[in-house]
């Protein structure tokens, strides 16, 4: 279900008039946002200086639960907090960590449009403990490692002391024992800064504020490739302590934060499943091996059947269609995880999917597959959509059909009382999750609930065509530039 694929709906004949718009309003309002690029700017390259913090608390792979606090420097240097939890309300503190180093902003990515690349020393990594048992289990994995230095790490039996700081690594006496935590800091690699004017929440109020966002590196989603691993998407973005979305309650308690007195966020009731209705991304989304989407689910609780639209681009704004994919099928009835507190265990059947290729690379790309591998042997034109069900799927894609995925879920309520759905995080390495082994322990970036359960919709408009006229008044494809990189993209999408 949350495959690294965009879809679009059916289309006749990409010069043809569209069918009534059948969308509940929210979501085409959002869907037209995103379409319209929501009037982000990104400078390259980017300006780091001043504290970043995070929104909320944050879920990477293993699972682990924390929240960041990163200030940069004029000077380039850096220091940054990352506080550890045992739980995903970020509630219960198990440890800090205190970051010290120096980061050089190079040129702009070849690999990941958008992004600059960079280079960073660390100078110092310490560890402040939050209790008895974070630190006997630090200790002890750490004492466990075959690093020249770090066996005797802290004794066994050491008693917890409240505030003390214990190195970690440090550039002067080469010391690093910071292995046995997953830890490596190459999230500074991959860098972009969006900025954007949110609308002011008060009636009374007209106008609206800056926002400004900071996109690091993603973090590998097996735990022995992440100390090697080079960034090619993002994970959950901060955002800036001074332009921040308002209201956002975590922002200002992690703002004051330190190794001393980490943020205690909040405790969240765990709300129950409610998939019902329609989701929509809220922004263009960002996927390592240079995809760039926004999603749109259906899902229809009556009969646990869904349906999944992924809009797929070659920029990071979202603004130039490469292809679309639908796909549908069916789910099963969720189960809480036992590994993921919080989230949600399910099944999805991938038994439909339908193509459409948004640009002449990717109809040539198509009409030069195997015969009988993806559709109608060279049929493919730009803006008509093809079935690849009888097909079992599509090979030059990776799409295998019939497929199931084994995936992780989570609902909450943002602060102004939106509806949030994270659907598990796509493997790293452009696999599928097509076993139990393999269902996320991570989240990709939300969706929200634009309709609810009730509203039931029969024709759907691609984003491509929206507000795209031709000379005589029908809707028109246009052409766009592509980037050679889609080649690359496609080369690591795999759904088998």
């Amino acid at each position: 279900l949350s495959l690294s694929l965009s879809l679009s709906p059916p289309r006749a004949a990409c010069a043809a008039a569209e069918p009534p718009l059948r969308w509940e309003p929210r979501c085409r309002q959002q869907l037209r946002h995103l379409q319209d690029g929501a009037r982000i700017a990104a400078r390259l390259p980017p300006r780091l200086e001043g504290r970043w913090v995070s929104t909320g608390c944050e879920v990477r792979p293993g699972p682990e639960f924390l929240t960041r606090s990163y200030l940069f420097y004029s000077n380039r240097l850096f220091k940054a907090y990352q506080f550890y939890y045992w739980d995903p309300s970020c509630h219960d503190p198990s440890y800090t960590l205190v970051i010290k180093g120096k980061l050089r902003l190079r040129q702009a990515s070849w690999i990941t449009r958008g992004a600059t690349e960079a280079d960073y020393h660390l100078h110092k990594v310490g560890i402040v403990f939050h209790s008895q048992k974070a630190m006997q289990e630090v200790a002890s994995s750490i004492n466990q490692t075959s690093s020249v230095g770090c066996s005797g790490f802290l004794p066994p039996g050491r008693t917890w002391a409240p505030g003390a700081l214990y190195e970690l690594l440090s550039a002067k006496t080469e010391r690093d024992c910071t292995a046995a935590l997953g830890f490596a800091m190459h999230e500074l690699s991959l860098v972009r800064v969006e900025k954007h004017y949110q609308p002011l929440l008060q009636p009374q109020q007209s106008g609206s504020q800056l926002v400004e966002e900071l996109y690091l590196g993603d973090i590998h989603t097996e735990w022995i490739e992440r100390l090697h691993y080079r960034p090619t998407g993002y994970q959950r973005p901060m955002q800036s302590a001074v332009h921040h979305v308002h209201p956002c309650p975590a922002c200002g308690i992690i703002y004051r934060a330190d190794e001393h007195h980490p943020p205690i966020l909040p405790a969240r009731a765990q709300l129950p499943m409610q998939l019902s209705g329609s989701w929509v991304s809220t922004h263009c989304e960002v996927r390592p091996a240079v995809l760039f989407l926004t999603r749109y689910f259906i899902f229809h609780g009556h009969n646990h059947t869904w349906e999944g639209y992924y809009y797929h681009y070659s920029d990071p704004l979202c603004k130039q269609p490469t292809f679309t994919i639908y796909a549908s099928g069916h789910y099963t009835q969720g189960i809480p995880s036992s590994k993921v507190r919080g989230g949600t265990e399910l099944a999805f059947k991938v038994t439909q999917a339908r193509v459409t290729p948004m640009d002449q690379v990717t109809v040539m790309m198509l009409n030069s597959s195997e015969p009988g591998s993806c559709g109608l042997t060279s049929s493919w034109s730009a803006g008509v959509e093809q079935d690849i069900t009888p097909t079992n799927g599509c090979l030059v894609l990776g799409i295998k059909l019939p497929h199931t995925e084994y995936e992780l879920f989570k609902t909450e309520q943002d602060m102004r009382d939106r509806s949030l759905l994270y659907i598990g995080e796509r493997p790293t390495d452009g696999s599928s999750p097509d076993s139990p082994d393999k269902r996320p322990t991570s989240y990709q970036a939300p969706l929200i609930q634009c309709a609810g359960a009730s509203e039931e919709f029969s024709n759907y408009v691609s984003l491509k065509y929206l507000g795209k006229k031709d000379a005589n008044g029908n809707e028109a494809l246009k052409p766009l530039p592509v980037a050679f990189l889609l080649f690359i993209a496609l080369l690591f999408l795999r759904w088998d």
